[in-house]
């Protein structure tokens, strides 16, 4: 997983609330247990007028051209809610999006971003609304600033918004670890730990070591 510090980029506006896992990469878009590929099948629901062909509806706000290569999606209250596929996610991360802005997320969805690399920022309605309003005008020349370490969303024109993450996520994201990784950081730690147990409750690593040893015969 690659870190995330700071990027500048186009933010694509879809401010809908309650968008469930299934809007985000209906089931019917999941062929494979792969984290690739589905990137066609993003909001396939709403993003085609004929899914089979793959013929754009053009009234869907992703299918603007002004929001082509587009980084970071501003969304409403409630994203991510529905089931716990991390396919949503992976939909997402492949097809760019690092960063969503939204006033609230499902938890799982949210967890799923953090372990994936995509940001998961929060931000009040009336901040995503007022910042929405500013990238309408000129997408591609109105670009936003994300800074994970500030956690700050920054534009051109001098407006600002604090947005709020989890430190433990925001950490996660910052070193790109997944949580094998932190895990790993411990190390240290966890084998002094278990010398110390050792000593209290040998009796544990002996049984083990005993089904080790039958299982190496």
């Amino acid at each position: 997983m690659r870190p995330f510090t700071e990027i500048t980029a186009v933010a694509a506006i879809l401010l809908r609330n309650n968008v469930d896992t299934d809007a985000i990469i209906p089931s019917r878009e999941i062929t494979s247990v792969s984290k690739t590929g589905l990137a066609p099948g993003l909001f396939a629901g709403w993003r085609y007028r004929d899914r089979e062909r793959r013929i754009l509806d053009p009234s869907f706000e992703l299918n603007d051209p002004a929001y082509r290569g587009a980084e970071v999606l501003l969304a409403g209250e409630n994203f991510g809610c529905g089931s716990s596929r991390e396919y949503a996610v992976w939909a997402l991360a492949e097809y760019g999006f690092r960063v969503v802005i939204a006033a609230s997320f499902n938890p799982i969805f949210f967890r799923n971003c953090v372990r994936n690399g995509v940001v998961p920022a929060q931000l009040g309605l009336p901040g995503i609304r007022r910042i929405a309003r500013w990238v309408a005008q000129d997408p591609h020349a109105h670009r936003l600033t994300i800074d994970l370490a500030a956690t700050t969303i920054a534009a051109a024109d001098g407006l600002a918004q604090r947005f709020t993450i989890a430190e433990d996520a925001r950490d996660t994201l910052l070193q790109g670890l997944d949580a094998i990784d932190r895990t790993l950081k411990l190390a240290g730690e966890i084998a002094a730990f278990r010398d110390a147990d050792r000593g209290r409750r040998p009796w544990v690593y002996e049984s083990n070591e005993l089904r080790e040893s039958d299982h190496c015969k």
